[in-house]
């Protein structure tokens, strides 16, 4: 989006400045006569059509803008900066400093924590009566017959 508003408002300075000298553009040569009518009197005029054939003679476009040489060459600069500095330089910060996905180091502070004090209490890690083994319903000796049991 930004890339599209950049291009866009380029584009307008472009056509605005191309506007005020559309058809000639006028070329100063270097004098180094004392004469004053001699020095105003070398600027040249010739066509647009003459410059931007010398211009884009040997011009290779970047795929952006395939006749404005100038509006290439910015579309070009503004979708680079925007890929590689705001994409993959601000995307890696941001993924750095993401909170912790599923708080797993969260967890595994608090198991940590709750292993420490255990063992300052003198309690074993996990208590053998962990879940209540009243609640806890077995089949009978009977029920299981042959089957086999793999602990």
């Amino acid at each position: 989006m930004a890339n599209l508003i950049s291009s866009s408002a380029v584009r307008a300075l472009r056509n605005g400045l191309v506007k005020t000298s559309r058809n000639q553009t006028t070329f100063r040569t270097i004098n180094t006569s004392l004469q004053l009518k001699q020095a105003s009197s070398n600027a040249s005029v010739c066509s647009k059509s003459n410059v931007t054939e010398k211009k884009l003679k040997n011009w290779v476009s970047w795929g952006f803008d395939e006749n404005d040489k100038f509006m290439d060459r910015v579309d070009t600069h503004v979708t680079f900066f925007v890929t590689i500095s705001l994409c993959l330089v601000g995307g890696s910060f941001i993924l750095s400093y993401l909170p912790d996905p599923g708080m797993q180091e969260w967890a595994q502070r608090e198991a940590y924590l709750q292993l420490r004090t255990k063992e300052k209490l003198g309690l074993p890690p996990i208590d053998i009566n962990y879940i209540d083994p009243a609640k806890i319903k077995l089949p009978t000796d009977e029920e299981l017959g042959d089957t086999e049991i793999i602990i």
